[in-house]
C-alpha cells in the first residue's frame, strides 16, 4: 500500500497557526478522496477535514471556521490550514486516503507516523 508521509507540525501557542503537509505517491493521489485525522492521548482517532477528488470539504464541527483542507494534485500533496489553535487541538495528525460509505468516511490506506501538534495553553 502508498506511504503517506506527513510533516509541519510542532509547538504553538494558543491562537497559532500550523500548515501540516501530507504527501502521497502519485499513483493513488489524484483518485481518492483525502482525510486529515488526529488522535488525542487517551482518545479515539478522529476524522478532522475531508477533501474529496472534485475538491469539495467536509470538516468536524470542532474545526470548522478555524482549519481548511486543501489539495495540491500537481504536487500529490493535500494539506491542512489551522488556525487559532487551542490546547484542545493537540494530537498526532495523521492523513490517509478515505471512501465515503454508509453515510461516513472511513480510512483505507496504511497509517503513516503522523505529525505531532502540540499548542501550549
Amino acid at each position: 500500500q502508498a506511504q503517506l508521509v506527513e510533516s509541519g507540525g510542532g509547538l504553538v501557542q494558543t491562537g497559532g497557526s500550523l500548515r501540516l503537509s501530507c504527501a502521497a505517491p502519485g499513483s493513488i493521489f489524484s483518485f481518492n478522496h483525502m482525510g486529515w485525522y488526529r488522535q488525542a492521548p487517551g482518545k479515539q482517532r478522529e476524522l478532522v477535514a475531508a477533501v474529496t477528488r472534485g475538491g469539495s470539504t467536509n470538516y468536524a464541527d470542532s474545526v470548522k471556521g478555524r482549519f481548511t483542507i486543501s489539495r495540491d494534485n500537481a504536487k500529490n500533496t493535500v494539506y491542512l490550514q489551522m488556525n487559532s489553535l487551542k490546547p484542545e487541538d493537540t494530537a498526532v495528525y495523521y492523513c490517509n486516503i478515505i471512501s465515503y460509505s454508509i453515510s461516513r468516511w472511513i480510512p483505507e490506506g496504511n497509517w503513516g507516523q503522523g505529525t505531532q501538534v502540540t499548542v501550549s495553553s
